[in-house]
């Protein structure tokens, strides 16, 4: 008999045919919310967004391993795993490529402000003066801050060194030595990357530790002229007070492809903001990328039920 593999919310064909050439049994659901009645009989879940909580583990009776689509680990009880003794493997290379190429569309978004004047340009109105205010800035010899120097952040820096001619500085103490990127400098604190940056990347994830590492106090520590992208996770910024920093022009703008409700809670003041450009947490979303992310949580997958070392244990 085949184990039989639940996800419960459709991915791309890549990772789904992996498993089913394999022969796995395979169930593709339609809603974020995992049934307490139908995993009761899955050997694995492929996850996405869906919520495993201690309550899904505890009727999740054959459950085996979990395998991240992705690289979060926030809407899984990673304790419960462990008490459970249920595996969880992630794939912290799938999209790695597509977050860091969204993250330098935002710069150069952020520093030609292209979304107000684009509004303005669409609208009725037919605004076509505005190109007469609109007054961007050359990223040549700016500060580029890395919030997160791992996998994403890195090649963040990578990509900005030769392409936009940016100083770039970053700061995360638990990166080795050997894997800083040649061209970054690398700040002892948070607060001095903050000082020193025209543009301040996000690229952690969302501990305990990040949780709103970023609030009131951080953005008095940048400048007034800096913009701030986050495409990590939306509860690492303060939303209300990155709402009243954007009101009281204490920074000039943001990116944000993440947020702390997702979907997001209506009214909110930064989707009507011009100096904010919101997406829908995509920016890790390409063709490419899915069927990637999807390939590499199938194997973490198959390597549990077949009995091997996956190659992206989380526990």
């Amino acid at each position: 008999m085949s184990f039989k593999i639940l996800i419960p919310q459709d991915i791309s064909s890549g990772g789904k045919n992996y498993l089913l050439e394999r022969g796995y049994e395979i169930s593709v659901g339609t809603s974020d919310q995992i049934d307490l009645k139908v995993v009761a009989d899955y050997d694995a879940i492929l996850l996405r967004t869906s919520l495993v909580t201690k309550e899904v583990l505890e009727a999740a009776k054959k459950l085996k391993v979990i395998g991240r689509y992705g690289v979060g680990l926030d809407n899984i009880d990673l304790e419960a795993c462990r008490e459970k003794g249920v595996r969880v493997t992630s794939a912290p290379f799938g999209n790695i490529v597509s977050v860091a190429e969204y993250t330098l569309l935002m710069i150069l978004q952020c520093s030609k402000n292209t979304y107000a004047v684009e509004k303005r340009w669409r609208s009725p109105q037919n605004d076509f003066k505005s190109r007469d205010t609109h007054c961007g800035f050359e990223m040549t010899g700016l500060t580029l801050g890395i919030v997160g120097a791992g996998k994403i952040g890195s090649l963040v820096a990578k990509k900005v060194i030769p392409a936009l001619e940016m100083k770039v500085i970053a700061n995360d103490p638990y990166l080795p030595p050997e894997k800083r990127v040649d061209g970054v400098t690398y700040v002892n604190s948070l607060n001095e990357l903050l000082e020193q940056s025209d543009i301040v990347t996000l690229h952690v994830p969302l501990t305990s530790e990040t949780r709103y590492m970023i609030g009131r106090e951080q953005f008095i520590q940048m400048k007034r002229t800096a913009y701030l992208i986050n495409a990590s996770r939306g509860s690492v910024v303060k939303e209300a007070d990155l709402i009243d920093a954007l009101n009281d022009k204490v920074i000039a703008g943001a990116a944000l492809d993440v947020f702390e409700q997702e979907p997001r809670v209506w009214p909110n003041p930064l989707f009507e903001m011009e100096n904010v450009i919101v997406s829908p947490h995509i920016a890790g979303m390409t063709v490419n990328s899915s069927d990637r992310v999807g390939e590499h949580a199938a194997m973490g997958i198959d390597d549990i039920l077949s009995g091997r070392e996956p190659k992206w244990p989380v526990i």
